[in-house]
């Protein structure tokens, strides 16, 4: 809604800053104004745009490329009716949907994502979601941290590096510590030193990824989070690939009771690294410690289903100065292509789609250990991701795999120097076995001098 000024209420508030016209406000200095035109495309008609951008598309290289990259961001297929129902114009506004009255459909869609996402993790209580999931994985932290009253938390050293950095980045600013425990042989977190580490009750929460970034599945086992909480403190979930959630047991059946995780499996392209969407869902005792909203269902005066925002415990605009949080939004129209996405697939969709990540990523961990000087990392169950050794440095590899237009995978060795010689690859539903065929064949035909270490 705008409220229009009068001319009189324009001049006085003109007089009361010592402004001549409203111009005088965007004018911009003589000192920093351009001294030239800029040279920007000229007008064009609708049928020149189109020609243009179809020159734009026929430079594009991407779609000639086998793509076994992963490692945080996954490229899954991404059924029609996402698009045909998430674009529809009603979904299509900038404006948060506060008001119950005329907001039911996005309200019904954010409390159908909350639902699906407290299912999918086992856990009592999800939001409406936030940006990403590395902001999640900081948010959840600030959970445990408000929930403890402690300074510091213990980190696995498998989860992904990138919310770790994000974490870190939170933590400077809110003078947390930041601990890691190391991973092990096979590739999950080693626990051998975590009692030791626990005995002085210092950490909010001891923070694990499943599957963690080198594939692995990392649950904790069976007993390890029920110790943990004997201390007080809290076990955080960390779900990079959600698609995962759909073949292993829920976070809440190993002990976790927060869990953060990025959606953008479901129904959200890849689109450069984003926008995608994270979540966090939780136990109910965190419920009032949760940033951004959750939705809730009721019935109105004539008995009908009625969604309403239900809580915002956290933001700075509902509790001003005392506000945990610096979230205020969600990602609602990636959390509707999500929601859509997981209503097209139902259950079983789902199932079968997730149990073919798991065929497509066997057959290629198969195909491409049985050549010589190639060999799994770590020999923990994984999902669809696994860290391949190669003879050489992984960088070489993947430099003479990208001339061959393979993306390969991610060098470990960016994140950890000690896995140089190790690509992480990944194969989801729309890996075929022709993709496959094509890495090995480019791998066993790759110079010995392209791989060697320098």
């Amino acid at each position: 809604m705008y409220t229009p000024h009068t001319p009189a209420d324009i001049e006085a508030m003109l007089a009361a800053i010592g402004v001549a016209s409203l111009d005088d406000l965007v004018r911009v200095p003589d000192a920093l104004a351009l001294r030239a035109p800029v040279e920007v495309t000229p007008q064009l008609s609708e049928i020149e745009i189109a020609d243009r951008f179809r020159g734009f598309a026929e430079r594009t290289t991407a779609p000639h490329y086998t793509s076994f990259l992963g490692a945080g961001a996954y490229r899954h297929y991404i059924p029609p009716v996402v698009g045909a129902l998430a674009m529809r114009g009603e979904f299509l506004t900038s404006y948060t949907p506060y008001q119950a009255e005329v907001s039911q459909g996005y309200l019904q869609a954010i409390y159908e994502w909350q639902t699906y996402i407290a299912l999918l993790t086992g856990l009592d209580v999800a939001n409406a979601s936030v940006y990403d999931g590395a902001t999640a994985l900081a948010e959840g932290v600030i959970m445990a941290v408000n929930a403890t009253g402690r300074k510091a938390v213990l980190v696995s050293a498998a989860v992904h590096p990138n919310y770790r950095a994000v974490l870190r980045t939170y933590a400077d600013g809110l003078d947390l510590t930041v601990d890691e425990l190391p991973y092990a042989s096979d590739g999950r977190t080693d626990l051998g030193s975590l009692d030791a580490a626990l005995a002085d009750q210092r950490y909010a929460a001891v923070v694990v990824q499943s599957p963690n970034v080198f594939g692995a599945i990392d649950a904790l086992p069976a007993g390890v989070a029920a110790k943990i909480k004997t201390t007080k403190t809290v076990v955080i979930g960390v779900v990079a690939e959600a698609m995962s959630l759909a073949a292993l047991a829920t976070p809440s059946s190993w002990g976790v009771e927060i869990c953060v995780g990025e959606g953008q499996s479901f129904g959200n392209a890849i689109a450069y690294g984003g926008p995608h969407v994270g979540f966090i869902a939780a136990t109910s005792e965190h419920l009032r410690r949760i940033p951004g909203r959750l939705v809730g269902k009721s019935v109105d005066v004539e008995g009908r289903p009625a969604y309403v925002l239900t809580l915002q415990a956290r933001e700075q605009h509902i509790r001003r100065e005392k506000a945990t949080s610096n979230i205020c939004t969600n990602q609602a129209h990636c959390a509707l292509c999500a929601t859509i996405y997981l209503a097209a697939m139902g259950k079983t969709g789902l199932r079968d789609c997730a149990a073919l990540n798991v065929a497509r990523t066997q057959e290629l961990r198969e195909r491409v250990t049985a050549l010589d000087g190639f060999s799994a990392r770590f020999d923990a169950p994984t999902f669809n991701e696994f860290a391949l050794r190669v003879p050489g440095r992984a960088a070489g590899v993947l430099a003479a795999l990208e001339a061959r237009q393979i993306l390969g995978g991610l060098d470990l060795g960016r994140f950890y120097p000690e896995l140089d010689d190790c690509i992480l690859m990944t194969a989801t539903e729309l890996t075929s076995s022709a993709d496959i065929d094509r890495l090995v064949t480019a791998l066993s035909e790759i110079p010995a001098r392209a791989a060697a270490r320098v």
